[in-house]
C-alpha cells in the first residue's frame, strides 16, 4: 500500500442541510432525504458520461452533483443545469463505490483498489490510498476519519486530510458493503456471513453476530436496530443492545437474494430484491406490509422523501411508490438498467443508468 499527494489541514464539517452527501444520504445509511421533490416529476436534464455503466450512486452537496462512472471518471455537474464543472480521471473504472463529500473534499474508490480524495472546487487530487484489491464499498466520512472497505478483506480508517492510516480491521472475506456509523460505532455486514460492531476510535471489534449468509447489502441503522438483506434470501433485523437477531423475513413464494440496501419509510423497512419486487416489511415484527412488482430484479436501493419511495429497477425504470400503500405514483423509462440508487436533494432526484447517462428530475 502506498500514499501520494498529501495536503494540509482538513476541516470536518457536516454538509449543508438538505444535501445528499454520500451513499444512502448519511452515515446511518437511512436513505431518507431532508426535503421532498415535486409531487409530479419531470426530466430536467441529462448528462452522458460515456458508454460504460453507472453503478455508482450520486452525491449532491452545495449545488453540485458528484457521480462516478465505469469510464473511470468522477464528474462534478451543476445541479440546476447538468453542465460539467470538472472531470477527474481515476485511472480505473469506478464501479459501485459512490462518492462521499465532506467539506471541500469528495472521496471515491475504484476497481484498481485506490481510494481517491479530490478537491471539490476544481477536481484536483488531494491524495490517494491504495488497497490490495478492488473497492466497491462506498467511503463514509465520520469526523476526521474516512472509512473504506476493500475486496482485500480489510476495512480501512484513514485520516481524511492526509490519507494516512489510523487503523485497519481484518474481516474474514471481501468488504463489499458500505459501513454505517452511529455514536462512535461502525456497523458492517460482510461477505464473511457476519455482522460486526467496531469501535470508530481504534478499530477494535465490539461484537460479532453470525448472519448465516454473505451479504452485499449495507446495513440500515435506526435507533437500536440494524436491518439488511442477505444472499440467503432473507432480510434480518438485529437488536444492537441485545446483540441478537430479532426477526428474519423471507418471501414465502420466491427465493432470491437481496442486493439492495434498506430504507425506513412509514415504520416499514423498504428493500428491493432480485425477485423483481420491492418489499415493505413492518420494522417491529418483520411481517410483510406490501410488495411492489417491477419487470426485472431490483439492485437499486430505495430513497425516501416525504410520503414517497424512489427506486430504480433493472427494467430501466425509475419508480415513485406510495410509502403507505405500495401503489405506483409515477415512473420513467430510461431504456437502460438502473442499478445505481437515487439521490435526493434540493427538490431534485438524480440517478445514473447502465448506458452511462445521468438523469435529473424535479
Amino acid at each position: 500500500m502506498f500514499l501520494v499527494g498529501l495536503s494540509g489541514a482538513f476541516l470536518a464539517q457536516s454538509p449543508a442541510p438538505g444535501a445528499w452527501s454520500q451513499f444512502r444520504g448519511d452515515t446511518r445509511l437511512t436513505g431518507v432525504a431532508a426535503g421532498a421533490p415535486p409531487g409530479t416529476l419531470k426530466l430536467l436534464w441529462t448528462y452522458e458520461t460515456g458508454n460504460e455503466p453507472i453503478d455508482s450512486s450520486a452525491a449532491i452537496v452545495d449545488g453540485s452533483v458528484y457521480v462516478g462512472s465505469g469510464t473511470g471518471d468522477l464528474v462534478a455537474l451543476d445541479l440546476e443545469t447538468g453542465k460539467l464543472r470538472w472531470k477527474y480521471a481515476a485511472g480505473n473504472p469506478i464501479v459501485e463505490s459512490s462518492p462521499a463529500v465532506a467539506r471541500d473534499t469528495v472521496f471515491v474508490g475504484d476497481s484498481g483498489g485506490i481510494l481517491h480524495a479530490v478537491r471539490t472546487r476544481d477536481g484536483s487530487r488531494l491524495w490517494t490510498f491504495e488497497t490490495e484489491s478492488e473497492i466497491k464499498s462506498s467511503p463514509v466520512v465520520a469526523g476526521t476519519v474516512v472509512l473504506a472497505g476493500s475486496y482485500d478483506g480489510r476495512l480501512y480508517a484513514l485520516d481524511a486530510a492526509t490519507g494516512r492510516k489510523r487503523w485497519v480491521f481484518e474481516a474474514d472475506g471481501p468488504v463489499h458493503a458500505t459501513p454505517a456509523v452511529q455514536n462512535g460505532v461502525v456497523y458492517l455486514a460482510g461477505c464473511d456471513e457476519s455482522f460486526r460492531a467496531i469501535s470508530l476510535a481504534d478499530g477494535k471489534e465490539i461484537f460479532r453476530i453470525p448472519a448465516g449468509a454473505n451479504t452485499a447489502a449495507s446495513p440500515l441503522i435506526v435507533g437500536d436496530r440494524a436491518y439488511f438483506g442477505t444472499f440467503n434470501n432473507e432480510v434480518l433485523a438485529i437488536d444492537l443492545r441485545a446483540r441478537k437477531i430479532v426477526w428474519r423475513y423471507e418471501n414465502p413464494d420466491r427465493q432470491f437474494p437481496y442486493y439492495s440496501s434498506a430504507a425506513l419509510a412509514a415504520g416499514r423497512v423498504v428493500v428491493g430484491s432480485r425477485d423483481k419486487l420491492v418489499h415493505a416489511i413492518d420494522a417491529a415484527d418483520g411481517k410483510n406490509a406490501w410488495t411492489f412488482t417491477t419487470r426485472a430484479r431490483v439492485d437499486s436501493s430505495a430513497a425516501v422523501a416525504g410520503a414517497h419511495i424512489y427506486i430504480g429497477s433493472s427494467d430501466g425504470r425509475l419508480y415513485v411508490i406510495d410509502a403507505t400503500t405500495g401503489e405506483k405514483r409515477w415512473e420513467f423509462d430510461t431504456g437502460a438498467a438502473l442499478t445505481a440508487s437515487p439521490a435526493i436533494a434540493g427538490g431534485k432526484v438524480v440517478i445514473g443508468s447502465n448506458d452511462g447517462v445521468v438523469y435529473c428530475f424535479g
